[in-house]
């Protein structure tokens, strides 16, 4: 084989952002639009989301949900917790958690989407929830303390990129996530070769991360790994 076949393409950071954030500005603006997935109410409630979940949430955020899974899947939050979701987008899973924890807990969302965390911002002021707040940033570098989170969560975005939580969650924490939507069997999930192999790495890496008494539970597939 030459070799010209064995070179792998090189990747355009920068670029891809850029596309990344314009899809998804276009899903806060147009949700409706129609797009290579699927979105909103619809979307949530074929992931299992609970109608009470969802009471009282702006339906802006809920219009303009675009995730792969549940990361509430398996068990709900505690009162109390600090959260952290990564790649937060319209908010919903903030809300949701934020419902979860109660006063005494806090949430930050975490988006690289201008488009997103207004439209988030603008839910949780209508929401009135006064235990939450966006934070513009990368998955690679979050804008939050380290050892800070008792729970970290993330719908999809650990799939591209596991490393975020690297010494962001303090001991006895957890970090629940979704990764793949291929690796639920979901209708709308484009499959390929990558999706369980890549929920298998983001788990290895997670469980090597965190402090010796933390934890992680489940394989990344719709489990305890929110």
């Amino acid at each position: 084989m030459s070799d010209s076949l064995q070179t792998e393409p090189s990747l355009d950071l920068g670029r891809l952002r850029q596309a990344i954030q314009e899809e998804y500005a276009a899903v806060a603006r147009d949700p409706g639009r129609g797009y290579h997935f699927h979105t909103g109410r619809p979307l949530a409630s074929r992931l299992g989301y609970h109608d009470d979940w969802l009471e009282g949430l702006p339906e802006g955020s809920i219009a303009s949900f675009a995730g792969t899974g549940n990361p509430f899947h398996i068990s709900q939050l505690q009162p109390g917790e600090r959260v952290v979701d990564i790649g937060s987008g319209a908010g919903i899973d903030s809300l949701i958690a934020a419902k979860m924890i109660g006063p005494d807990g806090q949430v930050i969302g975490v988006d690289m989407t201008p488009a997103m965390l207004e439209m988030a911002r603008k839910s949780v002021s209508l929401a009135g929830a006064g235990n939450v707040e966006f934070r513009e940033g990368l998955a690679e570098s979050l804008p939050v303390p380290d050892s800070w989170a008792d729970v970290v969560i993330s719908n999809g975005v650990l799939n591209l990129a596991f490393r975020q939580t690297r010494g962001l969650a303090g001991d006895g924490s957890r970090t629940q996530t979704h990764g793949s939507p291929a690796d639920r069997g979901y209708p709308g999930a484009a499959g390929g070769a990558s999706g369980r192999e890549t929920a298998d790495r983001s788990v290895d890496g997670l469980n090597s991360w965190c402090s010796a008494r933390s934890r992680t539970e489940g394989h990344g597939r719709g489990s305890r790994i929110r």
